[in-house]
């Protein structure tokens, strides 16, 4: 099924282009009266996460959307772990005191089924301009509801992927294949520990954390033949794929990893390798921007290869932070004008004029690779972050079936608590306050019940 839409080549793109504007078709619907009306009042209150890039949307709004449109837009900036919980508030009551959030592909299906999300098909239609067939189709596919509608809009979109140091490895005589696995990384991460000042063979999370320690882990976990869950909701977390992979992640990152890596997140691990304290890193394909920047000690020294495989083709993760739109708004069309001016080709070129063109937040439109401008600044990591995403696909992201889509993670609410708790077990184990076996069978009990809830519906 994916094999023509990815195809590489001139022809290859007209037929994903043609392929996701097909699909993106059979997801729109007639406009309702209610998109038809006027906007009640020219201002907007938006919930987003306080990443980098968002800020950077933040200051660039009222000179270059507000003087033009003449909405007033209030921004509300919070950290991961705190904006999850206020979306989540706030919208499962509709109060309406957000018209606009950050959502993610992890909640976007959910929010969608529960009702809390305005489907934007109707928008899409009417705003040609906005060119929906131009998002890349994983994407699309992600941030689409059970029904087929479209119900967030992707403001950037990242895969992972392994950077190195090509110096290192070049003064040690060592190869990065082209495709690695997870077995010759190890052997690197070996040959390269301790090859210069305080430097370890490779970074990886080991914070506790659903979406810290447990997006990587679980990658790893996919490509080992392992799985959170099968079709029928059954745990597998004690299972030889499951078990196999958390043993092999916490002892490569015990005996090659950074220091304290139980302390180390995605922001420690970019800091750790920025500052050129680990010769390897499997992370987030987005880490490559800040690597690259001017001023960085590491600019230019990096080389990128695909996410280390086992017993898969790929195992790179899908995620993108995106905007949905709170059902209850009184202002939905001031809505779509502002989402869709934040996730559109014409913010890319204001960020890259105004910003430079390694901050674009890229990694969603078929288009941006395209560019010039983009694949000059991008130069080193542009086409392996362009390939990432593109294979990964989060209906098949193992060997065996699932029960929800997704990569990095199980596509249910509660894979919060249960991604938290098993993390902070494991990274018990990095710090070795027990045995990975110990951990998973404490795992394994909190993972059953979860699924007995699921299976039982």
């Amino acid at each position: 099924m994916f094999k023509s839409r990815y195809t590489s080549g001139h022809r290859g793109r007209t037929v994903r282009i043609v392929a996701a504007a097909t699909v993106t078709a059979g997801l729109l619907t007639a406009c309702s009266p209610e998109d038809e009306k006027p906007p009640e009042k020219k201002s907007l209150k938006v919930l987003m996460v306080d990443n980098p890039q968002m800020l950077e949307l933040k200051k660039l709004t009222a000179e270059h959307f507000t003087k033009r449109t003449g909405i007033e837009v209030d921004f509300t900036a919070l950290p991961e772990n705190e904006l999850r919980k206020e979306v989540h508030s706030d919208f499962a009551l509709q109060s309406g005191r957000y018209d606009i959030a950050t959502i993610s592909n992890f909640e976007t299906r959910d929010f969608a089924r529960r009702g809390w999300l305005r489907p934007l098909d109707s928008f899409i239609t009417k705003d040609r301009s906005f060119a929906q067939s131009d998002i890349m189709l994983p994407i699309q596919l992600s941030l689409s509801g059970a029904d087929g509608k479209v119900y967030a809009e992707p403001f950037y979109g990242e895969s992972s992927f392994l950077m190195y140091r090509k110096d290192v490895f070049r003064d040690l005589g060592l190869k990065m294949p082209e495709k690695p696995t997870w077995s010759q990384v190890a052997a690197l991460a070996e040959r390269a520990d301790g090859a210069g000042k305080d430097m370890s063979g490779i970074c990886l999370r080991g914070q506790p954390g659903w979406g810290e320690m447990a997006a990587p882990l679980t990658t790893v976990v996919n490509t080992f033949g392992g799985t959170w869950f099968d079709e029928d909701w059954n745990a597998r977390l004690t299972d030889p794929g499951f078990a196999d992979a958390a043993e092999f992640y916490v002892d490569l990152v015990r005996d090659h990893g950074q220091e304290n890596p139980e302390k180390s997140g995605y922001a420690g691990c970019l800091r750790t390798m920025k500052s050129g304290k680990s010769a390897m890193w499997y992370d987030a394909t987005a880490g490559a921007g800040p690597l690259e920047a001017d001023g960085s000690p590491v600019k230019g020294k990096i080389g990128y290869a695909p996410a280390p495989v086992e017993k898969t083709k790929s195992s790179g993760w899908l995620y993108t932070w995106a905007w949905g739109m709170q059902k209850s708004t009184r202002q939905p069309r001031a809505a779509w004008e502002f989402m869709s001016w934040a996730s559109s080709k014409q913010y890319e070129s204001l960020v890259g004029r105004e910003i430079g063109w390694e901050n674009v937040p890229a990694g969603k439109r078929e288009s941006t690779f395209e560019r010039p401008q983009y694949k000059k600044a991008a130069g080193a990591f542009g086409e392996a972050t362009e390939k990432a995403i593109r294979k990964a696909d989060p209906r098949k992201p193992g060997v065996q079936k699932r029960p929800t889509l997704g990569i990095q993670f199980v596509g249910v609410p509660e894979f919060t608590g249960l991604g938290d708790h098993v993390s902070q077990q494991l990274s018990a184990a990095i710090e070795g306050k027990q045995s990975v076996s110990a951990a998973l069978r404490t795992s394994q009990r909190e993972a059953l019940k979860l699924g007995a809830r699921y299976r039982n519906r």
